[in-house]
């Protein structure tokens, strides 16, 4: 079907150096504008972005260094692109959380307040996630072709979850799992063991405080701290320890702090 547009729409996507938004920079945008009378115009470009491309991320997008150095940077592309979204809406996948505020601050670096406050933001993301519900009855209708009879019934649903368990095994047993990054994880198996290792690898403490880094360190995954080990930290700063003690922390977070800080004190 046509859509109703009353102005253009801008369906866009970045790649960047990573995804801190106050850091990274854009390697490549793609902008297609769909006008109102059905036309549509599409623009693609790579872009240096002036800093180098950790490794990690090449393998994630594919763009290295070498193929971005002799790209125009994004200051030099600025007005071009700032004129070609001028008056149209803005669309994307999950482009609330990452793709605009990430464009809005390589344009204010620019010298180009980019207005977003007269635009109708279109997120197929939020959409996806809004209209099709990931509860159990979704899943027991996506993976077993059946209606969850008498659902909130915990023994319904604890049946139910065994099926939709089995189903996935099947479905996925050999493919290759990934996480949202497009990191490449591991092959799904059917052990119980490997399956847990594919979803919980990097798990520390079961409110997700505390997560293992690549080289299989505890390392805080929240607040000032997020990304930094705990011991490091606990050098840095070992008034943090007791504040977490005294915070609204669960008990069970609070014990893993606890036991990296005895092992820390008893490897000097």
């Amino acid at each position: 079907m046509n859509l109703n547009l009353k102005t253009p729409i801008a369906f866009f996507d970045l790649e960047a150096t990573g995804t801190n938004i106050a850091t990274d920079r854009i390697v490549e945008i793609s902008i297609l504008k769909v006008y109102p009378d059905g036309k549509e115009e599409i623009k693609t470009t790579l872009v240096n972005p002036t800093i180098p491309i950790p490794k990690e991320t090449s393998l994630i997008h594919g763009i290295y260094d070498k193929d971005v150095k002799d790209a125009p940077t994004f200051k030099a592309l600025s007005k071009d692109l700032h004129q070609f979204l001028l008056g149209a809406d803005l669309a994307g996948f999950n482009i609330l959380k990452f793709d605009i505020p990430l464009l809005v601050e390589e344009f204010l670096r620019a010298g180009i307040d980019f207005d977003i406050e007269k635009r109708n933001i279109l997120d197929a993301q939020k959409i996806f996630h809004m209209m099709e519900k990931r509860n159990l009855a979704a899943a027991y209708k996506f993976y077993c072709g059946k209606n969850l009879e008498n659902a909130h019934s915990a023994e319904a649903d604890t049946l139910a979850t065994y099926e939709v368990f089995k189903a996935q095994v099947e479905k996925y047993v050999g493919e290759e799992a990934e996480d949202l990054l497009g990191n490449k994880l591991g092959v799904f198996e059917n052990d119980m063991k490997k399956i847990h290792l594919l979803l919980n690898e990097k798990m520390v403490d079961l409110a997700g405080r505390f997560i293992f880094n690549e080289k299989g360190e505890e390392c805080f995954n929240f607040g000032k701290h997020k990304g930094k080990t705990i011991e490091a930290v606990l050098k840095e700063e070992p008034s943090y320890y007791d504040w977490m003690m005294k915070g609204d922390f669960p008990l069970d977070t609070k014990r893993k702090f606890t036991q990296v800080k005895l092992r820390a004190f008893n490897q000097r």
